[in-house]
């Protein structure tokens, strides 16, 4: 009993502490994950906490399981339209493009330890793929909007590449461990396998959560937990049929996430903690795994990979890959710097452990250690490089609450909740009046602690909670009536698109001779103004692109199903008059 305790009483407290670390995290800049690690690290056998932790068992276990859960999560949250703008990218990045990281990185460790090949090819796969954990919670911590090409690939990217180090690890050891100088071509049918088994599983598993979760009546607390444990199930059902199981899991995911659910949005908050909780016990596993004191005697060669691998085999791998898609320079400088190493590497580099492979413990401390380096690097950059490239958009506005209202068959309806300000919108518009959307109704405002009804109100206040059921198709011009903005100067929406707002629809000959743009009108007959910028930016404009006229910038502001609807107009500084 007393041993039982002591473990609830040590758990508890790590996670406590780590909770309450994102506070300074949060005021000081310092990447979360990176505290996570650490406080493991101080908690283990050389820091202050002196616990001996070696089950690496154990740990592969509860590293799997997280990783799990934040794939899952993950998927859920990133969306089809989204996925269609980068689909070919991504996945030619999450293959190909952790083939040619780890071949770069196997290049170098020949060099440097006199490994052979596959040795070489072994440590290469096990740091090549960036983590979805690490960019994931990156980007939604700094509160980061970026171009949504951007930040579609590197999400697409992080979330479908750990099966491929995985398969590549796993292949390398069980040659390694067999004494093979070489793999054969049974790699290629095993590879096929495991993404195909994968892919449909994950598939299959998406569409089996739709179907239960869509007919079943249950309490509302229970919804999540039954997406959880189908979502863990995909991923042991295909492990079992020799297929992927990460794969399967985040597929499932973006299944998930991409249907009209019952209680999604409740699926969705509970996720949110879950995959919270997950990425704290994962790095705080592997940082009680890791011994400090072995790590100093290859401080030096781990710091040479780690350069190897952040400056010349991940931008290598990107310019490779991105090359056919005509990416423009700077998102392909930014996808190749936010390469983030997080927890995978470290999961992989249990392997050879587990194996008892020559050298296991070297891997595993060399991928420690570069995981360290690229949170310490790449993940303090990545507000900072965003910003230097100019790839921040301005970040979209969300109500303070959103709760569905569980109407079979009408899932998409839900209460949304705001918080009125000084500078709302809303406020210039009498209550009678509102510019509100199709099929969307104010229930109730409180005012003073006081339930009014909206019907005998004029206007509304500053303090004012309004509470609006609506569709889910709707909420974004909801907050845009609703919420004031609260962008950086930088990204101000007239100062980033202009005050000038076209129509995607109107005709580009006409807005040539208009604004006095730059452009043959010969080449404007006959097409409008969205068609053309759907040329200039190879039929995937994003909200953000731009392109200067002359005096003047076109910069895509809105898009509707993957078409420009609304392009801002921005006169050059030097054009405009104060």
């Amino acid at each position: 009993m007393d041993q039982a305790n002591q473990l609830i009483l040590i758990g508890a407290g790590l996670v406590a502490v780590s909770i309450l670390a994102s506070v300074f995290a949060a005021r000081s800049g310092t990447p979360l994950l990176l505290v996570f690690l650490v406080l493991g690290m101080l908690a283990g056998e050389d820091g202050p906490g002196g616990i001996i932790f070696n089950d690496t068992q154990t740990a592969y276990l509860i590293g799997s399981t997280a990783l799990g859960i934040i794939l899952f999560d993950g998927g859920m949250r990133t969306k089809r339209d989204s996925v269609r703008v980068v689909l070919w990218p991504g996945l030619v990045l999450s293959t190909l493009g952790v083939v040619i990281t780890a071949a770069v990185v196997a290049a170098f460790s020949v060099w440097l330890f006199n490994f052979n090949w596959l040795e070489g090819f072994l440590l290469g796969a096990i740091i090549g793929s960036t983590d979805a954990a690490a960019v994931f919670f990156m980007l939604n911590a700094r509160g980061l909007a970026l171009k949504r090409r951007v930040g579609a690939v590197l999400e697409l990217e992080s979330g479908s590449n750990d099966p491929m180090a995985i398969f590549l690890t796993i292949i390398l050891l069980e040659a390694l461990v067999a004494g093979k100088t070489s793999l054969d071509w049974t790699v290629f049918r095993d590879l096929t396998s495991q993404f195909g088994i994968g892919a449909a599983g994950g598939i299959a598993g998406g569409a089996l959560m739709v179907w239960l979760l869509n007919r079943l009546d249950l309490a509302t607390s229970l919804y999540p937990l039954l997406a959880s444990a189908l979502a863990l199930l995909t991923f042991a059902v295909t492990t079992a049929l020799g297929g992927s199981g990460f794969l399967a899991i985040y597929i499932a995911g973006l299944v998930l996430g991409n249907r009209q659910v019952q209680s999604a949005q409740n699926i969705l908050r509970m996720h949110d903690g879950m995959a919270w909780l997950a990425q704290i016990s994962m790095f705080l596993i592997l940082g009680l795994l890791v011994t400090p004191s072995e790590l100093p005697p290859i401080a030096g060669v781990s710091i040479l990979i780690a350069v190897v691998l952040i400056f010349v085999a991940r931008p290598l791998a990107v310019l490779v890959c991105l090359l056919p898609f005509r990416f423009p320079w700077r998102e392909q400088t930014y996808i190749g710097w936010i390469g983030l190493r997080g927890a995978v590497p470290i999961i992989l580099g249990i392997f050879p452990l587990l194996a008892g492979l020559d050298n296991a413990k070297l891997f595993f401390n060399i991928a420690f250690f570069v995981v360290l380096l690229s949170l310490l690097v790449q993940g303090w950059t990545v507000a900072g490089a965003a910003r230097l490239l100019q790839l921040e958009v301005p970040p979209d506005s969300a109500p303070v609450h959103r709760f569905d209202l569980d109407i079979r068959g009408h899932w998409d309806f839900e209460l949304l909740r705001y918080d009125l300000t000084e500078n709302s919108p809303v406020l210039r518009h009498d209550l009678s009046r509102l510019p509100l959307p199709e099929q969307t109704s104010i229930a109730a405002v409180v005012r003073n602690d006081r339930l009014e009804s909206h019907k005998q109100l004029q206007t509304l206040k500053p303090g004012d909670h309004v509470y609006v059921i609506a569709s889910a198709k709707h909420v974004s011009p909801l907050n845009r009536l609703f919420i004031a903005p609260d962008s950086p100067d930088r990204l101000e929406e007239h100062r980033f698109f202009g005050d000038l707002v076209l129509d995607g629809d109107a005709n580009l000959k006409d807005v040539v001779e208009f604004y006095g743009l730059e452009l043959s009108t010969d080449s404007a007959a006959d097409i409008t103004l969205a068609g053309y910028l759907h040329g200039i930016f190879h039929k995937r404009p994003v909200v953000g692109d731009r392109i200067r006229l002359g005096r003047v910038e076109l910069v895509v502001r809105e898009m509707n199903d993957n078409k420009i609807s609304r392009i801002g107009l921005k006169f050059r500084r030097s054009e405009q008059t104060s």
